[in-house]
C-alpha cells in the first residue's frame, strides 16, 4: 500500500519548470482580466522638489494581448541574459570549482569544524550569512552553494545547511548592524515622506544601531534552533558515495604537502585581501580607488551602481576563491599542469543543466509579472489603505507589518516598494506619533517575514535548483515543496520581529544613535 500512494505522489509532483510555466500563463491571463476591468490606484506620492503631494497612478499592463505577446517574444532572450542571479552565479561558480577541485574547500572545512558541535557550525554560517545583507543580494550567490558543500563535507544532508542560509539571509534580509546602501536609499525615502510635515526633520547613518543588534542575534538563534530541531529532524539521511565515505579524514598531524598547500593559499589569499580593503579605504596615499566619489555617505561610496567595488564585487570573490583554489593545489600538488589548473576552473560548471534551465524560466516569470504592473497596483492600493485606515498606535504598528510582509510577496525590491508605501506610512505613523526611523524599522522586519516565501524573488531559484542538485529522492523536489522549507522560519522570524517592535516601542528604548521609537 506504501509503495502504491508513493509511487502516485511521485507520478503527481509538479516539476519546478511545469509549475514556473503555470504561474507564466495565469500571470498573463490575470494581468489580461484586470487591464480589461481598468484596474488602476492612484496614490499620494511626495514631490521631491515641493516636498508635498502630487497623484501618481499605476495600472496593470496587459499581456493578454497582441503587444504582450511581443513584448514576451522579443524579449524573453535578454532577460534571461541580464537576469543578475545568472551571470553572478556562473563567475562565482569557477573560483568555487578549483577551491573544490583541489582540495582548498575539504581541507579548510574539516579543519575549521572537525572539533565544533552541529549546532555551532550552524550557529556561526546563519549569523554570517544574516551579516552579509551588508553586500546586498549577491551574498546569494556565495553562501548557499557554500552551504551545500559545508554540510556535505561535514557528513550532514547538504539541503539542510542550503535551507538555513537561505532562511539565514532572507529572514535578516532587512537587519544590518550599518547602514547598507539599500538602507541608505531607504531613508531618503523616509526622509521624503515625512518632509510633508517637518522638511527640517533629519536622520543619523546609525539610527537603527541598537534594535538590529538584538534582533540580529535573536534571528540567528532562531534560525539555528529551527534548523536543527526541526529541519534536520525532518530530512531524510543523506547516503554519500563510496568514495566519499572512504577518503581518509584529516588527522590531528596535517600532510606537509597540505600544510604547504595551506601556507601558500593564505599568504597569496591574504595579500589579495590587504590589495583591496587599501583601495576601498578613503583618505590614504593612493587608496580609495574603488569608490565612487559622487556619493555623501561611505557605504553608499562603496556599494553605489557605479562604484567599481559593487559592479567588481562578484569578479572579486571569485578571484579570492581562484587565489585561495589554485595555490593550495600548487602547495599540495593536486595541480600539477596548466591542464589541471584549466579543468578545475570549469569542474563545479559540470552539470549544471538543470540550473540553468530553471533560471531561464525562473527569469521569464520575473519579467512577466514585473511587466504586468500587477506588484506596483497591489503596493499602491496598500498605500491608501493606509492612509484612510485611521490606525494609531499598536494598530497602526501591526497594519505596517502586515502591509509590507504582504506586499513583498508580490514586489520582493525594498526600494520600489519603499518608493510607494513611504508617502503614506511616514506622515500617518508622524501623526501618530512614531517616529520615520522607527516606521522604515517597521517596513523592513515585515519584509523579513515574506521574502523567503515568493519565487518572485530573483534569487529563490538559486535556492531552488541547489535543493534539487542535492535531490536524493526518486522525484523532483515542486516549487511548493521548496517553499514549504521556509515557512517555520518566516512564521517565527515574523513573530520574534513583531514582539521586539512591540517591546521598543512599549518601553521607548532608543533604535539607535539619536532615534527613538515616538517622536
Amino acid at each position: 500500500m506504501f509503495r502504491k500512494k508513493f509511487s502516485f505522489r511521485e507520478k503527481m509532483t509538479l516539476h519546478p519548470i511545469m509549475t514556473l510555466l503555470i504561474l507564466i500563463g495565469v500571470t498573463i491571463v490575470i494581468s489580461g482580466i484586470l487591464s480589461f476591468v481598468g484596474a488602476q490606484v492612484t496614490y499620494n506620492k511626495v514631490d521631491s522638489n515641493l516636498l508635498e503631494y502630487t497623484p501618481s497612478t499605476i495600472q496593470v499592463n496587459s499581456l493578454f494581448s497582441l503587444s504582450g505577446l511581443k513584448y514576451i517574444f522579443t524579449n524573453t532572450v535578454l532577460n534571461f541574459v541580464s537576469f543578475t542571479p545568472l551571470s553572478s552565479l556562473i563567475i562565482i561558480l569557477i573560483g568555487f570549482g578549483i577551491m573544490e577541485k583541489s582540495g582548498f574547500l575539504k581541507t579548510a572545512i574539516t579543519l575549521l569544524t572537525k572539533k565544533a558541535k552541529k549546532k555551532t557550525v550552524t550557529f556561526v554560517l546563519v549569523l554570517i550569512s544574516i551579516l552579509l545583507s551588508l553586500t546586498g543580494d549577491l551574498s546569494f550567490i556565495v553562501m548557499i552553494p557554500l552551504a551545500g558543500v559545508l554540510f556535505k563535507y561535514g557528513k550532514r544532508n547538504p539541503a539542510i545547511g542550503i535551507i538555513a542560509v537561505f532562511a539565514a539571509m532572507t529572514c535578516g534580509t532587512g537587519l544590518s548592524i550599518f547602514l547598507t546602501s539599500i538602507d541608505s536609499s531607504l531613508l531618503s525615502q523616509t526622509l521624503l515622506g515625512a518632509s510633508v510635515l517637518d522638511s527640517s526633520y533629519t536622520a543619523s547613518t546609525f539610527s537603527f544601531i541598537f534594535i538590529m543588534l538584538v534582533s540580529i542575534i535573536a534571528v540567528a538563534i532562531l534560525v539555528t534552533k529551527i534548523t536543527e530541531e526541526y529541519t534536520a529532524k525532518k530530512h531524510y539521511k543523506y547516503e554519500f558515495e563510496e568514495t566519499e565515505e572512504d577518503e581518509e579524514p584529516i588527522g590531528e598531524k596535517l600532510d606537509p604537502k597540505v600544510k604547504k598547500g595551506l601556507l601558500l593559499s593564505l599568504i597569496f589569499g591574504t595579500l589579495y585581501l590587504l590589495f583591496f580593503i587599501y583601495n576601498i579605504i578613503p583618505g590614504l596615499p593612493f587608496s580609495g580607488n574603488l569608490l565612487d566619489y559622487s556619493q555623501v555617505h561611505y557605504i553608499d561610496k562603496l556599494f553605489s551602481y557605479n562604484s567599481f567595488f559593487s559592479n567588481g564585487f562578484v569578479f572579486i570573490i571569485t578571484m579570492l576563491f581562484v587565489i585561495l583554489g589554485f595555490f593550495y593545489g600548487i602547495g599540495a600538488k593536486t595541480i600539477k599542469n596548466n591542464k589541471d589548473f584549466s579543468d578545475a576552473l570549469g569542474h563545479t560548471l559540470d552539470g549544471t543543466g538543470k540550473i540553468l534551465v530553471l533560471i531561464f524560466f525562473a527569469a521569464t516569470f520575473v519579467s512577466i509579472f514585473k511587466q504586468t504592473n500587477i506588484g506596483p497596483y497591489i503596493v499602491g492600493s496598500l498605500a491608501n489603505f493606509i492612509s484612510k485606515s485611521g490606525f494609531s498606535g499598536f494598530t497602526l504598528i501591526i497594519a505596517i507589518f502586515i502591509v509590507s510582509a504582504f506586499s513583498t510577496i508580490f514586489l520582493p525590491s525594498s526600494l520600489s516598494k519603499w518608493a510607494i508605501l513611504s508617502g503614506s506610512i511616514v506622515p500617518v505613523a508622524m501623526s501618530a506619533g512614531i517616529s520615520p526611523e522607527f516606521s522604515q524599522v517597521i517596513f523592513r522586519y515585515g519584509e523579513c517575514m515574506t521574502i523567503g516565501l515568493t519565487p518572485l524573488f530573483a534569487y529563490f531559484v538559486i535556492y531552488l535548483a541547489y535543493l534539487e542538485k542535492y535531490n536524493q529522492k526518486s522525484r523532483p523536489l515542486s516549487l511548493f515543496e521548496t517553499l514549504k522549507y521556509q515557512i517555520p522560519y518566516s512564521l517565527l522570524t515574523g513573530v520574534v520581529l513583531l514582539i521586539i517592535i512591540i517591546i521598543w516601542y512599549i518601553i521607548g528604548l532608543p533604535i539607535g544613535f539619536g532615534a527613538t521609537p515616538v517622536i
